[in-house]
């Protein structure tokens, strides 16, 4: 029979996250402003329901398969461009394919707080990982990338996408750790999910500062 005080350490112990020594971390939705309110926003544009764009990339599957195809290089953004737009135009909106993916990242910009807390941890010696499924041309302009991290694992140039377990796996190889030493941060619980089947720690990041929090209070990261 287990004392009180014993199951008062297992309930500590099943809560407490494994001390974690580096950070893998997106780039769209967590280094820059969200992702979701930028494209909600290009749908306001359009003069219909605002969500449209991010409902036909989640829920139709002619969109879904192009975005997949184009995140992991199988095609260019020239081509994703012209699919995407006729999609948007077979649901009322119509909208020129050209230079449409820099349109729906218009309203995008840099988190200097982010870069400035991924800075930190570098020079306190965590490696850092950028792992971001691509999209478009120009997204990373403005960034360099080899300042914010120590290993670079773009989708469309290894073929692989999140959440699939295979790109974190690369990334941690590239910091050489294993991934029970890492944690990633995404401001999409589906990515983190895909992580976590690998072992590694998740942050569902939604502003520099909370994610700062969780990773000192939960895997005891800190600057």
């Amino acid at each position: 029979m287990h004392t009180t005080y014993e199951r008062g350490l297992n309930t500590v112990s099943n809560v407490v996250e494994k001390t974690r020594t580096a950070v893998l971390v997106d780039f769209g939705g967590v280094i820059t402003s969200s992702v979701l309110r930028a494209f909600t926003d290009f749908g306001a544009s359009l003069g219909g329901d605002p969500r449209l764009p991010l409902d036909l990339l989640g829920q139709d599957q002619a969109s879904r398969t192009l975005l997949a195809d184009h995140e992991c290089g199988r095609i260019d953004t020239e081509a994703f461009e012209r699919g995407f737009a006729e999609r948007l135009r077979v649901h009322g909106a119509d909208v020129p394919a050209e230079g449409l993916t820099a349109r729906m990242q218009a309203g995008l910009s840099i988190d200097e707080d982010m870069l400035a807390l991924l800075g930190g941890l570098r020079t306190a010696g965590r490696p850092v990982a950028l792992v971001s499924n691509s999209f478009g041309t120009g997204t990373y302009d403005g960034v360099d990338l080899a300042a914010v991290a120590d290993a670079v694992v773009i989708s469309a140039e290894v073929g692989i996408r999140k959440p699939s377990r295979r790109i974190y796996a690369l990334a941690c190889e590239r910091l050489g750790i294993r991934p029970e030493e890492a944690v990633m941060i995404d401001d999409l619980q589906q990515n983190l999910d895909g992580a976590a089947r690998i072992g590694i720690g998740g942050v569902l990041h939604t502003s520099a500062a909370d994610t700062r929090h969780q990773l000192a209070e939960r895997f005891g990261i800190t600057p």
